[in-house]
């Protein structure tokens, strides 16, 4: 028997974060075997509600590393030119993994995932500006293990996390976004963590389950030369198939001018010397889902870990633009539960991983607002 709550979920995404209607053209990408059940569903919704095409594509990680390895230059160089074609045609794209190893990229040629990325960039592009798409995961061994769960832990971890009131949530984040976009100057106070940067005229975005699930987060971007001071984030991250700990940088003028990481300080250099976008910042943003509590070795659940920001090397969004352009966007996460304060124009708006500033009491979990005024 199938579980209800995959039902509930595909409803979500079907209806809610992506509206799919009669006459869309829709593409379900899935990433593993076991997200067949959910492809099945999705696939099943999207036909009841009109979709006039649906195409499901599968991947397999372990196929895609040997492409990696064993790919020569003409390869590399490929443009597949049919699926940006077609991606000019989807209206609606949802995107899930079931991640079984996140290490398996772990021994692939590094050079050619950054060459094979950037080279597939418009066709990211063009699914990012020009359709309306989604991004989740879904249960497995390997998704469970990250975590430290069992698999059936994790299951009801993962649909606590993605099933909400996304409408509600949507609501309360405004009045964040809205102190976001009026502010001008940014102070991050926290362990080994001193950061000032402007996010003057800068316009902030609402998440609530309309691009990611699960969400809940408001982000803008940096001024891009505005960044001073350092970071050291506390949340480990997974990219490009190697786990990353402890990552300290520090800006001057907006720039990463020193990157360092215990036992990975090469790696982690390599990445920021992808191109010259790379060390400047594309995004922060304010995690506020309350149930993720801790790190899941996924940053699709850490980057909303409620009390947490995420400060981003890379790419900005077109939606909060700063200018900056990269091949990358590496979101890193600094949870600031029992330790850390952001203020907004010289006001403290968050403390300790709850929100302290009055309007925004609501965004914290019911047992703790009582405690976020009274820390005030």
């Amino acid at each position: 028997m199938m579980d209800p709550r995959i039902t509930q979920l595909a409803e979500v995404l079907v209806g809610y974060s992506t509206k799919i209607k009669r006459g869309d053209v829709v593409l379900i990408s899935a990433v593993g075997a076991d997200t067949i059940p959910f492809v099945k569903e999705l696939h099943r919704l999207a036909l009841l509600r009109g979709a006039a095409y649906v195409e499901y594509e599968m991947s397999f990680p372990e196929i895609d590393k040997d492409f990696y390895n064993l790919a020569k230059k003409h390869q590399l160089d490929y443009f597949p030119k049919h699926q940006l074609t077609f991606m000019k045609k989807v209206d609606v794209f949802i995107g899930l993994r079931a991640p079984e190893n996140s290490m398996v990229y772990a021994n692939a040629n590094q050079a050619a995932m950054a060459a094979w990325s950037k080279k597939l960039r418009p066709i990211l592009e063009e699914r990012v500006n020009n359709s309306r798409w989604v991004v989740t995961r879904y249960p497995c061994h390997g998704a469970a293990q990250d975590a430290g769960m069992s698999l059936e832990e994790f299951e009801d971890f993962f649909f606590a996390a993605c099933i909400a009131d996304w409408r509600e949530v949507a609501r309360q984040q405004q009045k964040l976004a809205g102190l976001m976009k009026r502010a001008r100057q940014v102070h991050v106070k926290a362990s080994d963590t001193d950061l000032r940067f402007s996010i003057e005229g800068m316009n902030a975005v609402n998440c609530c389950g309309e691009r990611n699930i699960p969400d809940g987060e408001v982000y803008t971007a940096p001024v891009k030369d505005s960044v001073e001071g350092y970071i050291t984030y506390n949340t480990p991250s997974i990219y490009q198939g190697k786990e990353f700990n402890g990552i300290r940088l520090e800006f001057e003028k907006g720039r990463i001018v020193r990157a360092a990481a215990p036992a990975n300080e090469k790696e982690l250099n390599r990445i920021f010397d992808t191109d010259r976008g790379a060390r400047y910042v594309g995004e922060f943003a304010i995690g506020t889902n309350y149930n993720i509590t801790k790190p899941m070795r996924n940053i699709l659940f850490d980057e909303k870990i409620g009390g947490s920001m995420h400060f981003t090397p890379g790419m900005a969004y077109e939606d909060c633009d700063n200018g900056n352009r990269s091949a990358i966007h590496w979101d890193l996460v600094k949870i600031l539960k029992g330790d850390g304060e952001i203020y907004f124009d010289g006001k403290l708006i968050h403390k300790d991983g709850l929100f302290v500033h009055p309007r925004l009491l609501g965004l914290n979990p019911p047992k703790a607002k009582g405690k976020a005024r009274r820390g005030r």
